[in-house]
């Protein structure tokens, strides 16, 4: 990329005295193969329009002020952007950002002082801009319409107005000079000797004229303060309406705008192989790189191509991937680049390129056959916003729930149902390389999140004590034990063992919050996972899911956020970046990206894909530095050999969408198992009323067990308020121990240095024994 504060001077021209318009040089990024380029700038009338070098000659024309080449200027312009609508920022001491309509503009001036020049220009024409758009002159009665037609429209609604007016006034008049008279003539009446009963009459006729001028007094001071307020407010009401006529107007060239990238996205795509098979194949070839990079300099950005602006959330790096032929000749060369110069170890037909997951365990006969359905889902109407418009603000644990918003599962079993590829974990423990084991270590991690992309239903929160077994070793080699070990704030304990050379275990803490258009569910606590064989331990963190469309519209699920995963014994790393789902965003929705590196930090693997459907790996051979990002930072280009596929989600069962959309796994998580411990979630009433489609009964089931856990819980708070009274009288130094875990216990974790719940043992020594004793009865 050049450096654009050489070789030509970015000065702008001064504008003219009295003059709203600032015309100059300045460096705009393009993309990432031809970095800043210059282009000709004019800041007119609240709008910036740039212009490439090569149209410059128009610009220098229209001076002239002719139609023709006005017009010619119009069509040679490269892009406008309206101030009134965009956010101006500066990042260093040349760079100027400009947001507008979705778009990011990336701007460079050659020194600073003309970086502030031009800040200066761009704030006073957008302020301008703004008066222009917005009311505030309601009062001067100096502005007029904006367009002769709308002052015509005006200027004859008044004149109506003001010639009925005068219509009522005249006839105010004549019935006021008529009143008059009548009354007069009434009086004389009175005064004359006439029967009394023909007196009456007369008074009475009177006081009717009298009542007739009042009324019509009313009424021609009602129209004349009609016709004060009309003139008031009139250019306040044109005003709003040209307003409004100016941002549907803006909508339309928006949404013409969004068209033209769609299409050009779609170009793109279909020639993306060609811009593939054309990239340099190796550091070898700077000559020809360059000369190609001096042709694209020269043909600048053609009318036949569009690119566009870099995006805000654009990942930290790009990766091309290599040809066969570069392969080849890096293979012989030892050319590794970034991978530590051991390009063999990228196995291409063993463990890391698996057509589809390894379903080595899944081919052995299973001990018995699991249930594929559950009774469909009741088509039951309720009323979401009389439930939610109360809850605003407090945890999601603390809202009283009917089951119509609930799936027939606990949090416990969605816990569980991280083991759906399991079977990653278990080709992982038999890599020899810690590399590569990350990399499926971290498609495991994304895979957890396959099952939510249309799981919108709350889980049942589990009781105090509850727990739940998931026991596959015979089928899978692993078991499973998830315990509720805290209500307030909720936290459940989890532990896997295998039998294939792994072992799992966490606690999660559900913080959550709903903010009236989307819930916000944040889990807390570290994952563990160590494989037996190599002594290496993963530890990682889950990234916050958002509920969108809580009260109108479709509810959809979102993940975002970042995940680390850090081996502690070699200190390797995985970086994975969970982008969120944007309107404007040119990426694939769901994208999931992350960068495999070893404890020197050189980056070995590429991962990428979306975190609904599939994860793949490429092994880097050579990084090198390209063009700045959005936010001037230089990103990393990678180039790898061919993605590898590590992980590709299962379809749905058939008839899932009447299903609760659950996965094969989920369809058996609840299905009745003999010997289970007896706070065993496949035990709790109320989510086996619900799953059979009796959810009148199953609402009245769980308001009796929540109200069972609220006196047991003011039970035990009591006995912790006569234990603290008692110690304080006889001074016994004996504390309370409050409620403990049956199957989990405390300790401070060696790795993390956090205090969290791990399994103490006893379970299924128990299961075996069939001896459950030690339980509380909780349902």
């Amino acid at each position: 990329m050049s450096d654009p504060g050489k070789g030509s001077s970015a000065s702008a021209a001064a504008p003219a005295p009295g003059s709203d318009t600032y015309k100059g040089w300045l460096f705009k990024w393009t993309n990432y193969l031809k970095g800043y380029q210059r282009r000709w700038f004019v800041l007119s009338n609240g709008l910036l329009s740039y212009y490439r070098s090569v149209d410059l000659c128009f610009i220098r024309i229209c001076a002239q002020g002719t139609d023709r080449t006005q017009a010619e200027m119009a069509h040679t312009c490269r892009g406008t952007i309206n101030l009134a609508t965009a956010h101006i920022d500066t990042e260093d001491a040349c760079n100027i950002v400009l947001s507008s309509g979705g778009r990011t503009y990336h701007l460079k001036a050659s020194t600073e002082v003309e970086r502030q020049r031009w800040v200066t220009a761009l704030e006073l024409a957008k302020a301008k801009a703004i008066r222009m758009m917005n009311d505030q002159s309601d009062d001067s009665g100096d502005e007029e319409p904006t367009s002769q037609s709308d002052r015509s429209e005006l200027q004859g609604t008044l004149k109506i107005l003001v010639s009925k007016l005068d219509d009522l006034s005249t006839c105010n008049d004549l019935i006021a000079k008529h009143g008059a008279a009548l009354q007069r003539s009434l009086s004389e009446l009175e005064g004359l000797k006439v029967p009394v009963e023909g007196g009456e009459k007369i008074k009475a006729v009177n006081e009717r004229a009298t009542l007739f001028r009042i009324t019509s007094n009313a009424m021609i001071n009602a129209c004349r303060d009609f016709l004060d307020l009309a003139e008031t407010h009139s250019r306040r009401w044109q005003r709003a309406l040209q307003y409004e006529r100016e941002q549907r107007t803006h909508l339309e060239e928006t949404i013409e705008q969004l068209a033209k990238q769609h299409n050009s996205l779609e170009r793109a795509w279909r020639e993306a192989p060609t811009l593939v098979s054309t990239t340099p194949s190796a550091p070898t070839a700077n000559k020809g790189g360059s000369e190609r990079l001096r042709k694209e300099e020269a043909s600048d950005e053609d009318g036949d191509t569009e690119y566009f602006d870099a995006m805000e959330d654009s990942p930290a790096f790009i990766t091309v991937t290599a040809t066969e032929n570069t392969q080849h000749r890096r293979s012989q060369s030892n050319l590794s680049g970034a991978s530590g110069g051991q390009p063999n170890d990228w196995n291409q037909d063993d463990n890391m390129s698996p057509g589809h997951n390894d379903v080595s365990g899944k081919q052995l006969q299973p001990c018995r056959q699991r249930r594929t359905r559950v009774p469909d889902k009741p088509n039951y109407s309720l009323n979401l916003w009389s439930i939610m418009k109360n809850c605003i603000g407090k945890e999601l644990s603390k809202i009283p729930m009917p089951v119509n918003f609930n799936e027939p599962l606990s949090m416990l079993q969605r816990l569980s149902e991280d083991l759906e590829y399991h079977e990653l974990l278990d080709k992982a423990a038999r890599c020899d390389s810690s590399l590569e084991q990350m990399c499926l270590v971290a498609a495991f991690s994304v895979s957890s999140y396959s099952t939510t992309i249309h799981r919108t239903a709350k889980p049942f929160n589990p009781l105090l004590g509850e727990t739940y077994e998931l026991d596959r070793r015979e089928e899978f080699g692993y078991r499973s034990l998830c315990e509720q070990v805290s209500h307030h704030p909720p936290a459940a304990a989890h532990h896997v063992i295998s039998q294939r050379g792994w072992t799992l275990w966490q606690e999660i803490t559900i913080a959550s919050k709903f903010r009236g258009k989307y819930l916000s569910i944040m889990p807390l606590g570290a994952i563990h996972l160590h494989f037996h064989s190599s002594g290496n331990h993963y530890v990682w963190r889950k990234v916050t899911s958002t509920v969108h469309n809580i009260i109108v519209g479709k509810l959809w699920i979102d993940q975002s956020g970042d995940i680390e995963i850090v081996n502690q014994r070699t200190k390797e790393t995985c970086q994975l970046k969970f982008s969120p789902y944007s309107y404007f965003s040119r990426d694939v929705p769901r994208k999931v990206t992350g960068v495999v590196a070893d404890s020197g930090g050189q980056a070995h693997y590429v991962l990428s894909g979306t975190w609904d459907d599939k994860i793949e790996s490429a092994k880097i051979l050579q990084s090198s530095r390209g063009g700045s990002g959005s936010e001037g930072k230089q990103k990393t280009v990678y180039q790898t050999l061919a993605p590898k596929l590590l992980w590709k989600k299962y379809p749905l069962p058939e008839n899932a969408e009447n299903m609760y959309f659950f996965s094969a796994l989920a369809l058996t998580l609840n299905e009745q198992e003999d010997a289970v411990g007896v706070t065993d979630s496949r035990l709790r009433p109320d989510q086996r009323l619900m799953e059979d489609g009796r959810w009148d009964e199953a609402n009245s089931e769980k308001q009796r067990l929540e109200e069972k856990q609220r006196a047991v819980r003011r039970r035990r708070e009591a006995d912790a308020s006569d234990a603290l009274d008692e110690e304080c009288e006889y001074d016994s130094g004996k504390e309370y121990e409050g409620y403990q875990p049956l199957w989990f216990h405390q300790r401070r974790d060696s790795v993390t240095g956090e205090t969290n719940f791990v399994y103490k043992g006893g379970y299924w020594e128990a299961k075996e024994r069939q001896d459950w004793s030690m339980c509380s009865n909780i349902f």
